[in-house]
């Protein structure tokens, strides 16, 4: 990180917001490129095909934990590394975390096409959408290890700091999505009409020639990250390196099952209730996504900014990173939470045609949005310690948070009280408010007390 940077706060805030930029539009992209999509499907194919991928996705997100855990492990020993100036670390750490995240992802894959079935039934998705459900999930395996790999070599550019890189290539990607959709779906162009499964067939191809036009890119520019002799000496998988990135990747994995897993459980309480009630809950999931886009994009920001600080000795920087971000997730989240309030029906009924599921998710997103505030607050918190190595007692208080708090109170609340259906909504806020109280009781009583090294600092 810039000594210079460091020492004048107008500069900070501009980088910061610089890198911020481009991390929140790809996320808004994201968001946009997935509503599309259930705006296709729900709109042409009807809500079963809606509630057919809402089923699949708590799942879905259960495997996509493991890569998410890897991704937040390494952008912290990367930018650790990149903020020390030691490039042949770095690079170390990305060629064996690329090593792990083909093993991982080849092994998560085998093991979703095997327990897809059970998997949803467990989950009690209704009988009209379980077939739908497993042929779309069976697909989406196939292209794991190139999401892996994707996800975790965007974490790596934005280690160093490089969030405009991954914010084009989601564009390409997003294009292509839209462009590869309709024809799969509907069969144009002379294609066969896939119907649901064209949407997963989209999604393969356009991240398979996404990553392929990214590596190509990264060789042409001669990017600092670039696929070359000098990471792929170090694809293998090294005892130092692999502790030290599963000693980070281990708890924000648990975190993120944690999260799908409880999420699979909540799903089970919403499906009670019918397929109207899946499809709202997947429908105001996607627009919940823009609610919680300031939130991530400035948790991840706060990560990387963190990392690069502690990696040049300058933790006096950490504080004013962690406050920047507080500041900007209640001014923006805000804004965005308003929005949603104000035209929520409208919103809503972009991608759903059914009244009474429109009634459904409209109670849905009033109970729980104002929520992401305090969430976004969290977020920031909580990737401040992340970011210097501090992952335990984080993970721990969101495991309990779920586990003790969100789950039970979910259940209770819908099969045991006059709330039913929205007793699940309800139990949403409560826990970002719990959450919240345990995360910066630790921040003030533990990790503020504590003395910051970078992990790897040789």
């Amino acid at each position: 990180m810039n000594e210079q940077l460091l020492q004048d706060d107008k500069k900070l805030q501009k980088s910061f917001f610089n890198f911020l930029i481009p991390v929140m539009l790809a996320n808004v992209l994201q968001s946009l490129g997935q509503v599309f999509g259930m705006f296709i499907v729900g709109r042409n194919l009807g809500v079963d095909a809606l509630a057919a991928i809402s089923a699949f996705f708590p799942f879905f997100f259960f495997l996509m934990a493991f890569a998410i855990g890897i991704g937040s492990g390494s952008s912290i020993l990367v930018g650790q590394t990149y903020g020390a100036g030691n490039h042949e670390k770095m690079k170390e750490v990305v060629g064996v975390t690329l090593a792990f995240t083909t093993i991982l992802s080849i092994a998560v894959a085998i093991f979703g096409g095997f327990f897809i079935e059970w998997i949803l039934r467990f989950m009690q998705t209704p009988a009209n959408i379980l077939e739908p459900s497993i042929s779309y999930a069976q697909i989406l395996f196939f292209t794991l290890p190139i999401m892996f790999w994707y996800f975790v070599y965007t974490t790596f550019m934005r280690g160093v700091g490089d969030s405009k890189t991954p914010f084009l290539f989601l564009v390409i990607s997003v294009v292509l999505n839209i462009a590869f959709l309709p024809p799969l779906v509907f069969g144009w162009l002379g294609l066969p009409k896939f119907g649901l499964n064209g949407a997963a067939y989209a999604s393969v191809l356009s991240n398979l020639v996404t990553m392929l036009l990214l590596l190509g890119y990264l060789h042409k520019t001669k990017h600092l990250l670039r696929l070359d002799k000098s990471i792929l000496k170090h694809f293998k998988l090294k005892k130092d390196i692999l502790v030290s990135l599963l000693k980070l990747a281990i708890p924000s994995s648990i975190s993120m099952v944690a999260i799908s897993v409880a999420e699979i459980a909540v799903i089970g309480f919403v499906n009670v209730y019918g397929s109207d009630a899946t499809a709202a809950y997947g429908v105001v999931n996607q627009v919940a996504s823009y609610a919680q886009v300031p939130a991530m994009s400035i948790a991840i920001a706060t990560s990387v900014f963190v990392a690069q600080a502690l990696g040049a000795n300058s933790t006096e920087m950490i504080k004013k990173i962690r406050l920047l971000g507080v500041r900007i997730n209640y001014i923006l989240g805000g804004l965005i939470i308003l929005i949603m309030y104000l035209f929520a029906e409208p919103i809503l009924s972009l991608f759903i045609d059914s009244h009474n599921t429109v009634l459904i998710a409209k109670d849905y997103l009033y109970i729980t949005f104002w929520s992401y505030l305090i969430f976004g607050h969290t977020q920031t918190v909580s990737a401040t310690m992340r970011a210097t190595g501090v992952v335990l007692w984080p993970t721990i208080f969101l495991v309990i948070a779920i586990w003790v708090v969100e789950v039970p109170l979910a259940f209770i609340l819908s099969h045991h009280t006059s709330l039913e259906l929205n007793g699940v909504w309800l139990a949403y806020p409560v826990t970002f408010c719990v959450h919240f109280v345990l995360q910066y009781a630790y921040f003030k009583l533990g990790w503020q007390k504590r003395t910051l090294k970078a992990m790897l600092s040789d």
